[in-house]
């Protein structure tokens, strides 16, 4: 049984709730506990969609610096790949994953909600990578995914200077994409979450993957993902289903298994 990191499964949506008050600091057992979490969702049949959730006050404020402060070289340097492949392991859910963020998401909190598809925060809700003012950079996939997802120029200035991203610029930047009241955070997720319970699994599946994996190559090798998704699911029920629904009813009445 986790002790910080909790999956709960519901009509097809998994929560994985963060629950190490008073701020979900990361330390190595969440860690740990994230990647079970992430492993364990995107092996459940039962589980279609993803929620990453720190409760109503926090998403997560970073690190723990008090343990990440008696850490030497040596002891980082066994550590960071180990500490960067629990939250891939999120961003690697083959289903699509929303980020419900409250109070703080920063350091790690922030790499962590980069990890997830889509970002809902709270009309209060302040982000960034603060790593800087501690001496050190981002090492949970910062520097990578937040000036993929930014551009360069916006993610510099944001790991450079070290200050927090209010939710009204993080949603024009593109940090975030919804912003709502806080108590409207989760629902909000859950809403958009649940649209993929009775989706086509598989479609959505290869959709994630060619788009992510088509961002780390050139245009020609992104179509060429493009392409071999696209063919293989024709071999899926879910493709014949839907297209004998839509020439029979029309668009959007597919009711589909997951086949």
């Amino acid at each position: 049984m986790a002790e910080f990191v909790h999956l709960e499964v519901d009509s097809g949506v998994a929560t994985i709730r963060l629950d190490r008050p008073p701020m979900n600091a990361l330390n190595v057992t969440v860690q740990e506990e994230i990647r079970a979490a992430a492993t364990e969702a995107s092996e459940r049949d039962d589980v279609r969609s993803v929620i990453l959730y720190g409760g109503e006050k926090v998403f997560a404020a970073g690190a723990d610096i008090k343990e990440m402060a008696e850490m030497s070289y040596t002891d980082m340097a066994l550590r960071s790949g180990a500490l960067q492949s629990s939250f891939t392991a999120v961003a690697r859910i083959p289903k699509p994953v929303v980020a419900a963020v409250t109070g703080y998401a920063l350091g790690g909190g922030c790499e962590l909600a980069l990890c997830a598809d889509i970002r809902i925060a709270a009309d209060d809700a302040k982000l960034g990578q603060p790593e800087i003012l501690l001496g050190v950079m981002p090492g949970a996939g910062g520097t990578q995914r937040l000036s993929r997802l930014v551009g360069p120029s916006r993610a510099k200035d944001i790991i450079f200077t070290g200050r927090f991203v209010g939710a009204e610029e993080a949603l024009r930047i593109g940090l975030v994409d919804q912003v709502v009241p806080a108590p409207d955070v989760y629902p909000q997720a859950q809403r958009w979450a649940a649209r993929f319970a009775n989706g086509p699994a598989f479609a959505l599946r290869a959709a994630k993957e060619a788009i992510d994996r088509g961002l780390g190559a050139d245009l020609d090798t992104g179509l060429e993902i493009e392409r071999q998704g696209f063919a293989a699911l024709f071999a899926t029920e879910d493709r014949t289903t839907g297209m004998t629904s839509f020439v029979e009813h029309g668009p959007g009445k597919a009711t589909f298994e997951g086949r």
